[in-house]
């Protein structure tokens, strides 16, 4: 079934077929058919960050940005769903066209600039949510808040989304809003997060409940970068890290209609990159849980991610190429890999 509609919705534009996809989810879950679409959700529960994830399998970030379909994914068999990247304010993004197929690499490149309905309509849509999973809150800044004052933004959205929140992601590793990928090193990076760190205390302590902070980092850094990174999260007290975000390496798509186009890139050709900085977090902070996303498209590529190192994965590209079948697939492979291996 998915093969066919994904036939008729990849003749039109990507941003076109995206938005009629969702409300295409949105209508089956409201008919109670959603979950028909794809595996009954894959029982391999997991303690981490103080949560228990119903499986290791996430949605990434990035398809639901003002989580307006969170019910309808829930009901695909995620473990858990990251909605955002929100803004405290509500922007348009880039101009379109901004998202672009590359099929012969299973890959997409997007420059969509965090467009998003602001912070206050993605809360309210949370709170309506009847999705029992773990819920994540993808937060950035808006367009145009400058780098120096970007902590200023990253705390108003906190503030106003920790009590809907099971986890918060800071997302400095966009490369589609300028000037935000400084934000991952040296003092920007320390100043960000010591800041978040600290009104983040003061909020479970006056709500009674902890809301752990991961930040999402990109795939584009060196060893040496990774191990900057790494002592920052370690110094900071974060509880999460999640790698990666896209890459703007066009290497394993050059030549290829739309491999020219500015943006990120995710899917196949992210998984090896992604997988090394995962390797190189994993030798620096042994305990901190990694949330791995990148090329994920089959449950061989799940577990190729956890064998690198990381403790959950999120699906983007491959669950937009492959439909909802991939999130039971790689669900199961990861349980019967974390079985064989012993993997808590």
């Amino acid at each position: 079934m998915y093969s066919l509609a994904r036939s008729l919705l990849f003749r039109l534009d990507a941003e076109t077929a995206h938005g009629i996809a969702l409300s295409g989810l949105d209508l089956a879950g409201r008919l109670g058919l959603a979950g028909r679409l794809a595996d009954p959700r894959v029982d391999d529960p997991l303690e981490l960050m103080g949560l228990r994830f119903p499986n290791r399998v996430g949605l990434a970030a990035g398809l639901d940005k003002n989580a307006d379909h969170l019910d309808a994914l829930g009901a695909l068999g995620f473990g858990f769903v990251e909605v955002g990247t929100v803004t405290p304010k509500p922007q348009e993004g880039n101009p379109r066209p901004r998202l672009f197929r590359l099929p012969a690499q299973g890959a997409i490149i997007n420059r969509m600039g965090f467009n998003n309905a602001g912070v206050d309509h993605l809360v309210e849509r949370v709170r309506k949510s009847r999705y029992d999973g773990v819920i994540g809150i993808n937060i950035g800044k808006n367009l145009t808040t400058p780098v120096e004052r970007a902590v200023d933004d990253y705390l108003t959205c906190l503030h106003k989304v920790h009590a809907h929140a099971d986890y918060v992601t800071v997302n400095v590793s966009s490369p589609n809003t300028p000037g935000l990928r400084n934000l991952q090193f040296g003092e920007h990076l320390d100043q960000l997060l010591g800041a978040l760190r600290e009104t983040g205390r003061v909020l479970d302590r006056d709500s009674g409940r902890r809301v752990p902070l991961a930040v999402k980092i990109a795939p584009d850094m060196s060893a040496e970068e990774v191990a900057l990174v790494a002592r920052a999260l370690a110094a900071n007290a974060i509880d999460a890290v999640v790698a990666t975000n896209t890459t703007v390496s066009r290497e394993a798509v050059a030549g290829l209609v739309h491999g020219d186009e500015q943006g990120g890139l995710s899917g196949r050709p992210v998984l090896e990159p992604s997988n090394a900085v995962v390797r190189e977090l994993r030798r620096h902070l042994p305990t901190m849980p990694i949330i791995g996303v990148g090329g994920i498209d089959s449950g061989e590529a799940a577990v190729a991610k956890c064998v690198a190192g990381a403790d959950l994965v999120q699906l983007y590209s491959g669950f937009i190429y492959r439909g909802p079948r991939l999130v039971g697939e790689c669900a199961r492979a990861l349980k019967v890999h974390a079985e064989r291996h012993e993997v808590s």
